[in-house]
């Protein structure tokens, strides 16, 4: 169990990813998951978490489609090991009430960690501490301090992975460097269903705008990439 500590390191380079439809939706709202993307791009999406150092989504994506996070390829297992790294990245989530310790996140290969606000540190530790390191970022849960504490930690690389409130969090608060999109090729339409971010006062607007890096057809989808915060002018 660990508690929030002053930065010692630097933050780790973030890059937001997901793949949404031509309306923005990561998902409709029938109780299955939404296939938007197709086999080439969940490749390329295996060879991007193969080169960072942790994935961070959030506890509602925990516990709606229980993603094991792992990396799928033995050749990148194996080039991961063969540079003194982990098979795969470190397991981020964050929460405030608890979640399932027989999800895959937690039953499945790779170091975890769980990062709560200050006040449910002593309920989460107890609750999970056995299948996850539980850390406080705050109160209420502060991801500039989550992003100190994973640079503490010799994470050099964050691949955040969703849902639409850290999504959302990570750009109003300036946080990301780089954004990569998956664009499916048809719509969802349904008012309910989750979107790639919320309402919010984005710093990136008309007078400040991203830098779009790269589109790339793969399949069917576009891959749209786009520097943020320090790719700006380059």
């Amino acid at each position: 169990m660990a508690t929030d500590q002053p930065a010692t390191a630097p933050r780790p380079y973030v890059l937001l990813s997901a793949a949404m439809s031509l309306d923005g939706y990561l998902d409709d709202t029938s109780d299955r998951r939404l296939r938007l993307s197709n086999a080439a791009d969940f490749d390329r999406v295996d060879d991007v978490r193969a080169t960072c150092d942790a994935i961070l989504v959030g506890a509602t994506t925990v516990r709606r489609d229980n993603p094991r996070l792992l990396i799928g390829s033995a050749a990148r297992r194996a080039r991961r090991r063969s540079q003194g790294r982990p098979e795969h990245p470190t397991k981020v989530t964050v929460t405030t009430k608890g979640l399932d310790p027989s999800l895959a996140f937690f039953t499945t290969a790779g170091d975890k960690i769980v990062y709560c606000p200050r006040p449910a540190l002593p309920t989460l530790a107890a609750e999970l501490g056995d299948v996850a390191e539980v850390s406080a970022a705050g109160d209420p849960l502060d991801l500039g301090l989550l992003l100190d504490d994973l640079g503490g930690r010799g994470i050099r690389t964050l691949m955040v992975e969703g849902g639409t409130t850290l999504h959302t969090q990570f750009l109003v608060q300036d946080l990301a460097d780089e954004v990569h999109l998956a664009l499916a090729p048809f719509f969802v339409g349904e008012a309910g269903a989750p979107r790639f971010v919320g309402p919010g006062a984005f710093p990136h607007d008309t007078a400040r705008r991203l830098h779009l890096a790269d589109v790339t057809p793969v399949g069917d989808v576009a891959f749209v990439r786009y520097l943020a915060k320090r790719g700006e002018g380059g």
